[in-house]
């Protein structure tokens, strides 16, 4: 049996020997934008031919082919797509043969072999190519140095800003559901008073009088039996989420501090301290009034109804 293939590229084809003319070949790949990254990276490969069968193969002559500059905007073991500063996408065919090169040092001259592991979406290169058939291969890949490096930044900056929201969600859901249910067991207290102290935008130290009302709360609480404090923090709208929660838990935290070792509240009649970020507001976020409001955290005086017998 004899199978012709026409439109393939081949370097160095030879004898018509099956073991000599195992393919080297694909179907080429439109150089335009339609299809996406995983389509054409998923493109099955040219089956190779039986080894106990003839093939006769059609090549098309090499010939230059143009020089592309661009970022890599996609990349599989053997092609990349390079798209150009007009948006014009250009796929080309990469292997062994192929040099690789990075330069740097005064004025971006010489250069020096890189692997193939060095190729990174996002990379500005400038690719030498000739032409096989329907097909560019790249002849060589140059870049710079610094490109690389800020490549890299990107890439390993993405992955890590994913992992951080991902931890950031798994410990705020992990937060969420403590206090939950720290909060759906105060139906078994009264609250017998709540105490707000005050800050200023972006910080957590106390202020005189803040200082003042936290040790007044803990006398009242100390009169009462059985009396137990709970300490939640709160913010203003300003700033994101991550920021506004840690603030929070930190203002919770110095009220939380000052009452045991300036006002002298025993560490075991303090519930879990939390931290609300800008939830609950007192006030309109609107106004520089209302967000004064806010900025707060409350120090609850809890009392168990089963003490006084309800």
């Amino acid at each position: 049996m004899s199978v012709v293939s026409k439109g393939v590229y081949s370097k160095g084809a030879g004898s018509k020997s099956a073991g000599a003319l195992f393919l080297l070949a694909m179907i080429a790949a439109p150089a335009s934008g339609s299809a996406s990254a995983q389509e054409w990276a998923e493109r099955p490969a040219q089956a190779q031919a039986n080894s106990n069968e003839d093939v006769a193969v059609t090549v098309y002559g090499k010939a230059e082919g143009p020089k592309i500059e661009g970022i890599i905007s996609a990349l599989s073991e053997d092609r990349l797509r390079i798209t150009s500063a007009g948006g014009v996408n250009s796929v080309i065919t990469y292997d062994e043969t192929t040099e690789i090169k990075v330069s740097g040092g005064f004025l971006g001259l010489g250069g020096k072999k890189a692997g193939a592991d060095s190729l990174l979406t996002g990379l500005p290169v400038t690719v030498e190519t000739e032409r096989w058939g329907m097909e560019l291969v790249a002849s060589e890949i140059r870049f710079k140095k610094d490109d690389l490096h800020m490549a890299s930044m990107i890439r390993n900056g993405t992955a890590q800003r994913f992992a951080e929201h991902d931890a950031a969600i798994a410990k705020n859901s992990a937060a969420n559901e403590a206090l939950r249910s720290r909060m759906g067991d105060l139906d078994k207290y009264d609250v017998k008073g709540t105490t707000n102290v005050y800050f200023d935008s972006g910080k957590w130290m106390l202020s005189a009088q803040a200082e003042r009302d936290l040790c007044a709360a803990a006398s009242v609480a100390d009169s009462l039996d059985n009396a137990l404090l709970l300490v939640v923090g709160y913010t203003d709208s300003t700033g994101s989420y991550e920021v506004n929660q840690e603030l929070s838990e930190r203002r919770a935290g110095r009220v939380v501090n000052y009452l045991q070792q300036a006002c002298g509240w025993k560490p075991y009649r303090m519930l879990t301290p939390a931290g609300m970020a800008a939830a609950d507001p007192q006030g309109s976020n609107d106004t520089v009034e209302g967000k004064a409001q806010n900025r707060r955290v409350a120090v609850n005086i809890l009392v168990s109804k089963a003490s006084q017998g309800l």
